[in-house]
């Protein structure tokens, strides 16, 4: 990897690294990593701080995993690396997400940023887990198996609209990093004590 692909995958990173939910709602007098979920997450600043705040951040989330990819897929040069440099960019997002170097590496859930990563790569395939989460969500009201199922459908969108096998490889990664993350709301809802959206107590994505 020559030294444009490496500070590519490093400012990806980096981007996906700023905690916006935590920036966004410092004049607020709320430190969202000390209420509720403790997460820096959109879903989290909704509960906490409301609807705008908490879209704005979902759509900055989302903003930081799009943007490095897309960059690095219009100026790394053609050619034999030229997609594992796109795909290492995007899951150098999500990672930053997960563990930003700004805050200790204890960051969000990565549902959000790993969207926006796929909503370049395969935005079709984006579409239909969306539709997942949402019947999930309504159905359950449990945002955090919205989450999970949603991601867990999203490579086999990848396979059945043909996507290539880096494309999905990159996607195994991410959702097996957000199935991770995910581990203390897996542990509740086996449990029965996850908290429920529709009891407008849901949990981060």
């Amino acid at each position: 990897m020559n030294i444009a692909a490496f500070l590519s995958v490093l400012l990806a990173y980096l981007v996906g690294a700023i905690p916006f939910g935590l920036l966004l709602s410092r004049g607020s007098g709320v430190d969202i990593r000390r209420q509720g979920s403790r997460n820096i997450g959109a879903t989290n600043v909704t509960r906490l701080l409301g609807k705008k705040l908490g879209i704005l951040t979902l759509l900055l989330d989302v903003l930081k995993g799009f943007l490095p990819i897309w960059l690095a897929g219009l100026f790394i040069a053609p050619g034999p690396q030229h997609n594992l440099v796109v795909g290492l960019c995007g899951a150098a997002a999500v990672i930053g997400h997960m563990f930003p170097v700004y805050l200790g590496f204890r960051g969000g859930k990565g549902v959000a940023t790993g969207l926006g990563v796929f909503l370049y790569l395969e935005p079709l395939a984006v579409l239909y887990s969306l539709l997942v989460f949402v019947t999930t969500v309504v159905l359950s009201g449990f945002v955090s198996l919205g989450s999970l199922l949603a991601s867990l459908t999203f490579p086999l969108w990848l396979f059945l609209l043909g996507a290539p096998a880096w494309t999905i490889r990159l996607a195994g990664f991410v959702v097996l990093m957000i199935w991770i993350k995910h581990h203390e709301n897996i542990r509740r809802l086996l449990s029965g004590t996850e908290k429920s959206w529709k009891k407008g107590k849901g949990e981060e994505v």
